[in-house]
Formats: structure tokens, sequence, C-alpha cells
């Protein structure tokens, strides 16, 4: 046998050496079905994605026509700020303030962001580290659980479907656990189950939150599209939330601007200066010639909002009257781009990963299995309704046609 010496060093095994922090995120429970349907893309098959929250509709043509105008401005290609740019955030004062009648201040209270997914990350890296506990709602949407992990932090779910519930066990945990935890992260419209509340939902968890002295994360991304009257509160409009949290928004829901990458966090000023330093080192803001754009979204967009929402509300209708009629028990959202199906009998003892690969593989509809939420989602379908109505209805129909023959012989 050689001595270690007499190895060559070309012949030694090499390993990389990846921090702890990647070490305890989880295997990817969405990474089967992606591979499966980029597979059946690959062979020509034409699957009917209602997987994943991506909107397919297009901006406003304003919006589209300001950033083709800010692009042709060589000033717009130099590195912006990582706070975005005045004007901006000036805007979401105002619409903030035309909404909801809060008043922010622009430079200390309101911030933009990569995209709220982003901001929410870099926010959880700027309050948290080792030893520090935030309360996530579960099911839980993967940032939630997964931004206080690469922050080093601990996690601990509560189940979020029944808010009044949710908040007397908030209470509960900080009467019972040592060290307390350090934030709590809330997130309605609820994505994925659609849970919703009323303004005192949050009068009671500002009380709680300076009772118990611990942060606030409102994650408000579904914030514009509400149906049948129903108009989703903001945290921030909440007497004293600016003491103790902060709200992020998106322009990827309500404005169609997804790919577009841009959003706000908005609320306690402390918490806007922790953001801003750790965004400081870590990026050069978003391309100005988007913020510029955006800027016209928020300033013109509300009638575009509500054709939108009407849009979504047709389609969450026809997916809704589909699956009804197919046996399911299927509650009708008021808010949000998701219907939260439980899986009928007799396929909910698959699991709602098997299942999933199921209606894609034989019926060529990719969804989200509720297990890939934490376990609470378990038994559960999150549906997008992200296609047009007869996209929707054909998807209703080829689901049928894959559990028809199966349901014949149960």
């Amino acid at each position: 046998m050689r001595s270690e010496s007499e190895i060559p060093w070309e012949d030694v095994p090499f390993s990389i050496p990846v921090a702890d922090r990647v070490k305890r995120l989880p295997p990817y429970l969405f990474g089967k079905i992606n591979k499966l349907k980029y597979q059946k893309r690959v062979a020509g098959v034409d699957v009917i994605d209602l997987g994943m929250g991506n909107p397919t509709d297009a901006p406003e043509q304003r919006v589209s026509d300001k950033l083709a105008e800010a692009i042709k401005d060589s000033r717009n290609h130099r590195y912006s700020v990582s706070n975005g740019i005045a004007n901006l955030r000036k805007e979401v004062a105002k619409r903030y303030h035309r909404k909801y009648g809060v008043s922010l201040e622009p430079d200390s209270e309101v911030i933009a962001t990569i995209g709220s997914k982003e901001g929410f990350s870099h926010m959880c890296l700027a309050l948290m580290g080792p030893g520090d506990t935030a309360i996530v709602p579960s099911p839980s949407f993967p940032v939630h659980v997964y931004a206080v992990a690469l922050a080093s932090g601990n996690v601990i779910t509560l189940d979020t479907r029944d808010p009044s519930a949710f908040l007397s066990n908030v209470a509960y945990t900080f009467q019972h656990l040592y060290p307390k935890p350090k934030v709590v992260i809330v997130n309605f419209p609820h994505n994925p189950t659609a849970t919703v509340i009323e303004q005192d939902f949050y009068v009671e968890l500002i009380r709680l939150a300076k009772r118990y002295n611990f942060l606030v994360i409102s994650d408000f991304a579904y914030a514009d599209i509400c149906y049948d009257g129903y108009v989703a509160p903001s945290f921030l409009a909440t007497p004293g939330a600016l003491d103790v949290g902060v709200e992020f928004t998106t322009m990827s829901k309500g404005y169609s601007m997804a790919g577009w990458r841009i959003g706000f966090c908005s609320g306690n000023s402390e918490m806007i200066r922790a953001l801003a330093t750790i965004k400081g080192y870590y990026d050069y803001g978003i391309f100005q010639a988007v913020q510029i754009a955006a800027i016209i979204a928020m300033r013109h967009g509300d009638e575009a909002i509500e054709a939108l929402v009407e849009e979504y509300a047709q389609r969450r209708d026809t997916l809704v009257d589909g699956l009804s009629r197919l046996g399911w028990e299927v509650e009708r959202p008021k808010a949000g781009m998701f219907v939260w199906a439980k899986i009928p009998e007799p396929w909910a003892k698959m699991g709602s990963i098997p299942f999933a690969m199921k209606l894609l593989q034989e019926g060529g509809v990719a969804v989200s299995p509720g297990r890939g939420f934490g376990e609470d989602g378990e038994g559960y379908l999150r549906l997008a309704i992200v296609e047009n109505a007869q996209r929707l209805r054909q998807a209703v129909r080829q689901i049928g046609s894959c559990l028809k023959p199966e349901a014949a012989t149960a």
C-alpha cells in the first residue's frame, strides 16, 4: 500500500465544503414535478401549468412603452441606488396614502427591492442570526421558512388557516418558550391556502408584539387581487404598526410585472435602515428604466388592476366550478391567485406529491402538491389561476379523464 505522500495529487478526492446553512436546506419537494414537466415539454406535450403563480398576462401597454422610452436614455444604464430612486419611493408612499390612508416618509420608511422575495430574504439576514427564532405561518410559502434558515435562524411554524387560533398560538408560544422568538411573519391573503383576515387581526397582533417585544414582517404580495367586494387590509394601516414592523408589497401580481423583479418594503424606519445596510453590500439596485416604468404603473394603473381582477375572478369561478362538478371539495377564494383544493377520495391516501405526479404524467396538468408547503399542506393541492378560462376548462377535462377510470373501479 502506498503512503499518502506517494499518491499523485490528481488522484486525491476533492470535496466542496459548503456552508452549514446550505446543508440545513432540505431537498426541494417540487423538484420531481419540475423535472417531469420539463421532460414532457421537451417531448412536445402541451402541459397546462397551474403549478406556479406566474402571471401570463402582460403589463399595461403604457408601462411597457415607458420602459422602452427609458431604455433609450443612456443615463438609465448606469448603476442605480440600492434603495430605489427617490421618485419611485415617493410614488409608493402616495399609493399607500391613497389606498390605505397610511402616511409614510419616502426617505426613511420605504425601500425598493428586487421583488419582494429578495427583500424578504435580506430582511431576515438583517434581523436574525444564530439562536434567533421566527414564527412562520403554515402551510408555508417556502421562502418564509428557508430565508430564516439561511440567516441561521430557527423556525416555529403555526397553522394559519384559522387566524384567531394563530394569534392564540402566538401568545401561547411567547408565554412558554425561552428564549422568546424575535420575529413573527404573517402572510394575508395567504399563499398557498388563500386564507384572509380583517383589520382586527392586526390590531391584536400589534398588541401582542408590544406586549412580548417581537418584530412583525407582513408579506402582502396579493394585496391587489381580491374578489366579491373583499378588500385585503394592510398591516401598516393599523395604529402602532410602524412601531413594530414592516410590510412587503410587489408589482408582480396586480401589475403583471413578475419578471421585472420589483417590489417594496415599507414601515418601521429602523428595520428599513437595517435592510438598506444589507442591500448596500449586496446590490446596486434595480435597473433604472424598470423603476421609471413602475412609477407610471402605480400612477395610472388602478383601472388596469380592476380589469385584471375581473379576469382572475372569471378564472377562479371556472376552475372552482369545474372541480366541484368532478366532486372535489373546493372553497371559493376571496383573494389571491390560487385555489386550495382538498384531494378527493379515493386518491387522498396517495399523498399530495404522488397525486400531483399522476395528474402531470397522465393528465398533462401541472399543480403544486400541498406537501411542498409543509406537513400542514398534506392532502391538498394548490392550483394557480394563471391560464385563461378556456385553458382552465381544458385542464378540468384532462383531470377528469385522468381520474375517471380509477374512480370507476374504486
